[in-house]
């Protein structure tokens, strides 16, 4: 069984600053589930672009209102508490917070992150593993 919590994950090398977000690795490859469970804060009124070229990723809104824009048709689909998006066709995108306040999303990568990640200047999360 595994046991953890949200603040005993908060101020150490699990949690994240990648500018316009925070992720709080919850579960990563080290806890061998398959898939890695992140908490993430979207910074409010920020867009960042993202390319999981290596990983899929369901995300689930939990708190504020953004909006998803895949780039390679320019759909855009709003996105606010109660709402799952997955990309499972490793989609290049734009993930926006609305202003004003911050989204909460709860993010399952498979294969899982190892929590040294950060997206690279394509958006994209290197394909790490244990050492």
């Amino acid at each position: 069984m595994i046991v953890k919590k949200l603040e005993d994950i908060v101020g150490t090398e699990q949690e994240v600053d990648g500018g316009n977000w925070v992720s709080r690795r919850l579960l990563l490859a080290r806890d061998g589930m398959g898939y890695s469970v992140h908490d993430t804060v979207i910074k409010a009124g920020t867009e960042t672009h993202i390319h999981y070229q290596n990983h899929l990723e369901a995300v689930y809104c939990i708190e504020g209102a953004g909006e998803v824009e895949t780039i390679a048709d320019g759909k855009v689909w709003p996105i606010s508490a109660g709402t799952i998006y997955a990309l499972d066709q490793h989609d290049e995108h734009y993930l926006r917070a609305n202003q004003g306040v911050d989204m909460r999303m709860v993010c399952v990568f498979a294969p899982p992150l190892t929590g040294r990640e950060v997206h690279d200047e394509s958006g994209v999360y290197p394909l790490l593993t244990e050492s």
